[in-house]
């Protein structure tokens, strides 16, 4: 159980475990149909200095950094990610041993158009040499922030915001993606209360391919059981995870206590009952803990079939109000 579990997110922590060379398994694919069409844009050598208006960074990952931006060639304010050089083509050469073609975040997020997807207008690279995403400007929080600050805008919204949510995987899914790193980092809420599904930058298309055995890429806390395990995984590690994203929305806490070792926390998921959630928030009846509980089993097969299935038991509850 020695290896990077790597996200790429506007805050980080990468490298919880040793063993990079295990970070990957299995062959590569055919890439899905919309992972292509992008690729024009990849060849662009730009000037940021004389294009970008910095404003502030905004976040820093482990392989990027984030700036608000005005960009003069589109004119108005956009958030601009900036890719390590080095990092990523270190990532990405993981992929290319194992015969992989994976599409790079660029190709990924500019083929995404959905309501619930954040927008990316262009990619390209540095006159360094360093990959570059030009996307839109959010003005709201991270999901993180407001479970964290149990901030008031939560209060009536949880469940409309993991509808939400649930649409944005249903759509990805539709593409023949695997988001791969869903936790609330990832999740930005504008202020008119619209969920934006972030950071592709662990996207893998939704192939057999890239479903073999061996890639055990995520974040620790969010990382369902078969990828623990390295056995063949699906469109359900994106259920898990968004399992355990709506746990933390409407209990503030994670199904499994946190723990400063990520193989404990590994092993937890294996070996360890989920916490009950009405538990750690009394307010919440039998009927949404069930759906909580249901999204985050063990067994694959006992999950929700699909993001949809997810959604629509949220739907049915009596109670939206949480």
């Amino acid at each position: 159980m020695h290896d990077v579990v790597a996200h790429d997110d506007m805050e980080t922590d990468v490298g919880l475990f040793d063993g990079i060379k295990k970070l990957f398994g299995g062959d590569g694919g055919k890439k899905p149909a919309s992972a292509g069409k992008a690729r024009k844009g990849s060849a662009n050598r730009v000037d940021i200095s004389k294009r970008f208006e910095l404003r502030g960074r905004t976040g820093q990952g482990s392989m990027s950094k984030v700036y608000q931006a005005y960009d003069s060639k589109l004119g108005r304010t956009v958030c601009l990610k900036l890719l390590d050089k080095e990092k990523t083509q270190k990532f990405e050469d993981r992929f290319k041993v194992q015969g992989l073609s994976k599409p790079g975040e660029g190709d990924i997020s500019i083929g995404l158009k959905h309501p619930h997807v954040l927008t990316t207008y262009e990619h390209g690279v540095t006159l360094k040499g360093e990959p570059f995403l030009v996307m839109e400007w959010i003005e709201g929080l991270g999901l993180n922030y407001l479970i964290e600050t149990h901030n008031a805008q939560l209060k009536g919204n949880r469940v409309d915001y993991l509808m939400q949510l649930a649409e944005a995987i249903m759509y990805l899914h539709g593409q023949k993606y695997l988001h791969r790193d869903l936790c609330p980092r990832n999740i930005m809420v504008t202020k008119e209360g619209v969920v934006k599904l972030i950071d592709f930058g662990l996207t893998v298309p939704y192939t057999p391919d890239y479903c073999r055995p061996g890639n055990r890429t995520g974040t620790a806390d969010y990382l369902a059981p078969e990828i623990i395990k390295r056995m063949t995984t699906d469109h359900r590690v994106d259920i898990f995870a968004l399992g355990v994203t709506a746990f933390e929305v409407l209990t503030g806490h994670l199904p499994w206590e946190r723990s400063l070792s990520s193989e404990e926390t590994l092993r937890r998921h294996l070996n360890t009952p989920p916490r009950n959630p009405k538990e750690l928030n009394q307010e919440l009846d039998e009927e949404i803990s069930a759906v909580l509980l249901k999204a985050i089993e063990r067994d694959p097969k006992a999950r929700f079939t699909s993001a949809r299935a997810f959604k629509e038991a949220l739907d049915n509850l009596d109670r939206k109000d949480y």
